[in-house]
């Protein structure tokens, strides 16, 4: 079984917000990553439950003093600074710029991004994927937006990319301890100063490629996929497509007119009625 995809706007969602303890409490993913950085660095020795309680606020309090920031137990830009402190990477000479046309490969195996020029790897950086619970978008996406300086959550460089399903993108981070994980909403982290060499070379239309075995969001089951619909579960359809030979399309998780044809086909091959619609028959046939 694998799981299709709910009706809601999925996607990144790194929060600026100020953490502090409150009534009622200040709960999310963010207090959640707060708990295990200070836990990393020995302030913290309580749950990672992503509840801002009275134990976070202690530890919250000794870092701040640690590193003689006011002591007031309110997680904001200095506190995420400080929290990351000497984890940046080292200082280089940029890079020239890719003298080929630039392609973007990000492995959710390895968790990283490869820069291409004209197919061959021209630069590769150690990047954060999206948690189980919101995992990164699988597929073959084009990039549809740029912007500088969102601050926050999402660094200093921000590259949106066209998933149909959510609000996707490569971005920078306050939170350099998550390079190498997964640890995001589904967008891809990286290091600032990465995010800002590799943001000159991409432009609007840029292909992004995200290989690895699709995930997807709990709580949901296989559905019939009609025409029209989008999500993860299409993208694997119409790789399963590709494989066979029977589409030429990009795996963008749209189920339009090309991925209906090669369907339709498939459906004829197998002795199955050619109507396009992927239900249970049509998945069994298809080897899932």
């Amino acid at each position: 079984m694998f799981a299709g995809q709910p009706d809601a706007i999925w996607g990144c969602d790194d929060n600026n917000r100020v953490l502090f303890y409150s009534h009622p409490v200040t709960v999310g993913p963010d207090v959640e990553e707060l708990q295990l950085r200070l836990g990393q660095l020995g302030f913290y020795h309580g749950p990672v439950d992503g509840v801002f309680g009275e134990q976070t606020e202690r530890a919250v309090r000794a870092l701040q003093a640690a590193y003689r920031l006011a002591a007031d137990g309110r997680v904001g830009p200095a506190t995420w600074d400080a929290l990351g402190i000497g984890l940046a990477p080292a200082v280089t000479k940029n890079p020239p710029s890719p003298s080929g046309k630039v392609e973007i490969v990000v492995d959710m195996d390895k968790r990283t991004l490869t820069i291409t020029s004209d197919g061959q790897p021209y630069r590769t950086y150690p990047i954060a994927v999206g948690k189980s619970k919101t995992p990164s978008p699988v597929g073959e996406w084009k990039v549809n937006h740029k912007s500088t300086n969102w601050g926050g959550g999402f660094g200093t460089r921000w590259i949106g990319i066209n998933v149909p399903w959510g609000i996707y993108g490569i971005h920078g981070t306050n939170k350099p301890w998550s390079i190498g994980s997964s640890a995001s909403h589904g967008c891809i982290r990286m290091h600032n100063r990465h995010v800002e060499e590799i943001f000159p070379w991409i432009t609007v239309g840029t292909r992004v490629r995200v290989v690895g075995q699709p995930k997807f969001f709990p709580g949901y089951r296989r559905r019939t996929i009609r025409p029209g619909a989008s999500g993860q579960d299409v993208v694997l359809i119409q790789v399963r497509l590709q494989d066979m030979g029977l589409y030429w399309g990009g795996a963008d998780g749209r189920y339009g007119q090309m991925t209906q044809l090669a369907m339709k086909y498939f459906q004829l091959l197998a002795g199955l009625p050619a109507d396009g619609v992927i239900d249970e028959q049509s998945y069994k046939a298809l080897g899932f």
